[in-house]
């Protein structure tokens, strides 16, 4: 009788319904690459999960559950994105970031060391860095954040960084700077109407969906007097999360790398743009400075490009722009 051949590995994406975390799912289903996601609903959209995705409905701070996936379905490897994201609200709640972000994350190490899985692909944030003055931001730059969201996620860095040694565990850390837009085929983008960042707001006053955006401070000491921010194409944000597990799975060494273009926009360069896309103008009131906001948040994007060989394929700021409108154009009213 001849030998069956193995199955083929499965990777384990945690908050795989989400915004970045759907897009993740649909580069590893284009890349032929298994997957299997756990994600308990609150935020994700289980229409946002491609159809040969198994969704395992449930929290990842569930050792039992954790343990029924990575077993049934032969998993090697976690891309962990589960988690809380909003900042103010990690300031109002921070017991609640730090069990969602901080305990459920290291539930979830602790079940890959338990059972054999040795590379983690997480998801993490420039928010580690705090306010810091330095541009653009390299990842040498000192972490200090300034919220329970960026500490929260520093905490799991440092449990990942620790657990290499101790127990093998490889991972690449992604830094994410502003992550925008959404698949240019349209199977899943930025759902949650009361999300926070520019470029979707900005989209929803655009359509009549928000009263009109806030500009928040036009007196910064930047071309235009508002604030710069590095944008990401999220699909490009997702072949680069591609690229990390491939390079785990060729043995690859640890690493921490952060993720953007390398240059900013402005809020006025970013409201132009959405208004020459669209051709309407977009409804805007200008206040205050926000506490805490930066005048310029820029990565030093060298790292990753040159460790795992991304090559950005969208990044044009109209067509960021372009792809998070059409997007917003598709959900219902």
């Amino acid at each position: 009788m001849l030998d069956q051949p193995a199955a083929p590995r499965r990777v384990l994406v945690t908050g795989g319904a989400g915004y970045i975390g759907s897009h993740v799912l649909h580069a590893l289903t284009d890349a032929g690459i298994p997957a299997v996601t756990i994600d308990n609903l609150s935020t994700g959209r289980r229409a946002a999960v491609p159809e040969a995705v198994p969704l395992v409905e449930g929290d990842v701070g569930s050792a039992d559950l954790l343990e029924q996936v990575i077993r049934g379905h032969g998993v090697d490897a976690v891309m962990h994105f589960a988690g809380s994201i909003v900042v103010p609200e990690s300031v109002e709640k921070p017991l609640a970031y730090y069990r969602n972000n901080t305990v459920n994350s290291l539930t979830l190490l602790d079940a890959c060391v338990r059972l054999g899985v040795d590379k983690v692909v997480f998801s993490s944030t420039a928010a580690v860095y705090g306010a810091t003055d330095r541009v653009p931001i390299d990842e040498e730059t000192p972490t200090a954040p300034i919220n329970p969201y960026g500490a929260s996620k520093l905490m799991t860095e440092q449990m990942l960084r620790d657990a290499g040694p101790a127990h093998g565990l490889r991972s690449v850390i992604l830094r994410y700077f502003n992550v925008a837009g959404a698949d240019p085929a349209g199977r899943t983008g930025q759902a949650t109407p009361t999300a926070t960042h520019l470029i979707k707001v900005a989209c929803q006053a655009l359509l009549g969906r928000r009263p009109a955006l806030s500009i928040f401070g036009t007196d910064y000491p930047t071309p235009d007097g508002t604030c710069i921010r590095d944008y990401i194409h999220v699909s490009d944000l997702a072949e680069a999360h591609v690229l990390a597990l491939l390079h785990l799975r060729r043995g690859g060494e640890s690493l921490t790398l952060n993720c953007g273009y390398g240059r900013g926009a402005s809020v006025l360069e970013v409201v132009r743009t959405l208004e020459e896309v669209s051709g309407e103008k977009v409804p805007a009131t200008f206040a205050d400075r926000r506490a805490g906001d930066p005048p310029q948040l820029v990565a030093g994007a060298d790292r990753i490009r040159e460790r795992l060989g991304w090559v950005p394929k969208h990044d044009r700021l109209d067509e960021i722009v372009r792809s998070a409108l059409a997007w917003e154009r598709s959900l219902p009213g």
